[in-house]
């Protein structure tokens, strides 16, 4: 029996068959042999999620075969890769051909499959998440069936698998809609918390897409906006190598990763360390292609709980939630990390309907995050909170629901595609109910 886990090690499950499959075909097959028998089937990606949602019962499904982009559509501007695909390996291939996704998140470690079923997503732009820029996929459904959904070819469950949970078949090939490969300009400054939150919203209006982080015990906050500037490359001015290797892989990997450890022993510092890390934020103006200004490397392993508020209540949340840290014997070394996101159109999809305001919450691996999640997801949950579907959450399916207006109308296709629940876990359990 072979052991799975996930990269926050929060989640361990003991599949009892493990797969590596090489086509769709393959896939077919090993849904259809778990339908005959039984059981359940998961294709698992790099384990990303915080929550169990890929964690396997029953076969493993590996996606290391199911890599690469097989299609590309000039005319129409998409891409079409194999779910199985990293982020980072997708996003260096449509470099070289030239093109880009319009927006990602702040890491590229996930494969395709994972970042869209989880509904990763980004910040600002015109469309936030990896989903809303999906125009087509393929899966497996749960009786072995493969199903292609465009716009002209069952349109229905291309407009709801697009955030799928895993629940609704194995995803075999995903195609996005792409845009030529463009130049984005970062600055990042300092900021005072009374003057970040003030200038916010003109900050968000100005920039194309903005990260705020606030570093707890603290008044510092840090502000990252970035600004397209098109698609002349003669634009960039990167980060030099020395420079990228001192501030990101040194002092934000190394340096911070060695901190955090030795004060999860020490948390009655962690106040002064913040202060002393806010007081040497500095101001940093660099350019480059679009994804390796979005995107950064994160080695130290940490625990997440992110969720999405309706954007208008989104200052005042964050301002409540430092209140109540402020007033915690709780010591938090990792910032709080806020994003912006327009409303798209999925049904599952944090961002369903409405303009939201993401707050994401971390701790490192080895410290204690439940005490400090328990203080803040009552808060968000009273705004109208939606959690991430790969971070770390205690809701279920009956309170779910009402959070999510066409909840039912992804409930009613999970039964259409997969009646048996041959891709159930105990998470989907919770969240989607049996």
């Amino acid at each position: 029996m072979s052991t799975w886990t996930n990269w926050s090690r929060l989640e361990t499950a003991h599949p009892t068959r493990e797969v590596t499959p090489a086509s769709a075909d393959d896939v077919a097959e090993e849904v259809r042999r778990a339908a005959e028998s039984g059981g359940t089937v998961k294709m698992v990606g790099t384990g990303h999620s915080f929550t169990a949602i890929a964690a396997p019962e029953g076969t493993l499904l590996r996606p290391d075969l199911l890599t690469g982009i097989v299609a590309v559509d000039r005319e129409a501007m998409t891409v079409t890769a194999r779910a199985g695909t990293r982020l980072a390996e997708l996003n260096l291939q449509l470099e070289r051909l030239g093109l880009s996704l319009h927006n990602m998140g702040d890491i590229a470690e996930q494969t395709l499959a994972g970042a869209v079923s989880t509904g990763t997503h980004g910040t600002g732009g015109t469309a936030a998440g990896l989903s809303a820029q999906l125009v087509g996929l393929e899966l497996v459904t749960g009786t072995g069936e493969l199903l292609r959904a465009s716009a002209q070819e069952n349109p229905d469950v291309l407009e709801v698998a697009r955030v799928g949970l895993g629940a609704l078949g194995v995803l075999v090939t995903l195609t996005f809609r792409v845009e030529p490969l463009f130049v984005l300009e970062a600055v990042e400054e300092p900021f005072g918390w009374d003057e970040a939150l003030a200038a916010y919203d003109g900050l968000a209006a100005d920039a194309d897409h903005v990260d705020l982080y606030w570093f707890p015990h603290t008044d510092r906050v840090q502000i990252k906006r970035n600004f397209r500037r098109g698609p002349d490359l003669s634009q960039r001015r990167p980060l030099s190598r020395a420079q990228l290797a001192l501030d990101d892989h040194f002092l934000q990997n190394t340096v911070f990763g060695a901190a955090t450890a030795v004060l999860n022993r020490t948390p009655a510092a962690i106040p002064r360390f913040n202060r002393l890390g806010a007081r040497l934020l500095s101001h940093r103006t660099y350019a480059d292609v679009a994804h390796r200004v979005f995107t950064a490397e994160r080695h130290v392993v940490f625990r997440e709980m992110e969720y999405a508020v309706p954007r208008a209540a989104g200052l005042d949340v964050l301002r409540e939630c430092r209140r109540l840290i402020d007033a915690s014997d709780l010591r938090i070394s990792f910032p709080v990390e806020v994003r912006t996101a327009p409303a798209d159109d999925i049904p599952l999809s944090t961002a369903s309907g409405r303009d939201s305001f993401y707050l994401a919450f971390h701790t490192h691996r080895d410290a204690e995050h439940r005490d400090y999640f328990a203080l803040l997801e009552p808060v968000l949950r009273a705004h109208d909170g939606r959690p991430h579907w790969g971070k770390v959450h205690t809701r279920t399916a009956a309170d779910l629901a009402p959070a999510y207006p066409r909840f039912a109308e992804f409930c009613a296709l999970r039964d259409r595609l997969d009646p048996q629940r041959v891709f159930a876990n105990s998470y989907l359990r919770r969240v989607l109910g049996d």
